[in-house]
């Protein structure tokens, strides 16, 4: 009997996600069947802009990401960046590295949400990403398939500051925060 309560306390000792439940999202963020939901990380960073002229004038493009993601109890899990991604010969991707054993994988956007039921005013874009890439085989992150960006708050470019050409160059880089949830 000793050795099942012992085989209890490790197994729930060993799953502290276990509680956590996928997000509600609209239906188009939704993850294919077949997966589950691995961890989920609250992310604080800046979505980061820079002013490029257009066939209209100036407006500010998005360059990339940087942010940090923590776990509940406060403890850096992630980093989160734009890299060139190797499994798709240098294409730029949204990336994510594990701060522990330095798994990394890459993610395209493949479906995206601006419901006003899910999305705050003012903020960034929920998205639906599809790992296209990893490495560190065996580490925390590369059996990761999807990941999804919700309760996202501000990171929306800029309105002002981007208007001529003596605006070229000039770069922003808005705060925002999210929390990003990984399956397997």
């Amino acid at each position: 009997m000793f050795w099942k309560t012992t085989a209890l306390i490790v197994t729930l000792g060993i799953a502290p996600n276990a509680a956590a439940q996928p997000p509600d999202v609209p239906e188009n963020l939704k993850v294919p069947g077949g997966y589950t939901l691995d961890f989920i990380a609250h992310a604080d960073g800046t979505q980061n802009y820079v002013c490029l002229p257009t066939s209209s004038g100036h407006m500010w493009t998005f360059f990339g990401p940087q942010a940090t993601l923590f776990n509940d109890s406060g403890e850096q899990v992630t980093t989160h960046f734009l890299s060139p991604n190797p499994a798709e010969g240098g294409t730029p991707r949204a990336t994510w590295q594990h701060s522990g054993d330095t798994s990394t994988v890459w993610a395209a956007a493949i479906a995206n949400s601006t419901d006003s039921s899910f999305v705050a005013p003012g903020a960034i874009p929920w998205l639906l990403l599809r790992v296209v890439g990893s490495e560190g085989a065996g580490g925390t992150l590369t059996a990761t398939t999807y990941i999804q960006r919700v309760n996202t708050a501000g990171g929306t470019a800029p309105v002002t500051g981007c208007k001529s050409a003596k605006d070229t160059g000039k770069k922003a880089l808005v705060p925002y925060t999210t929390d990003y949830v990984f399956y397997r």
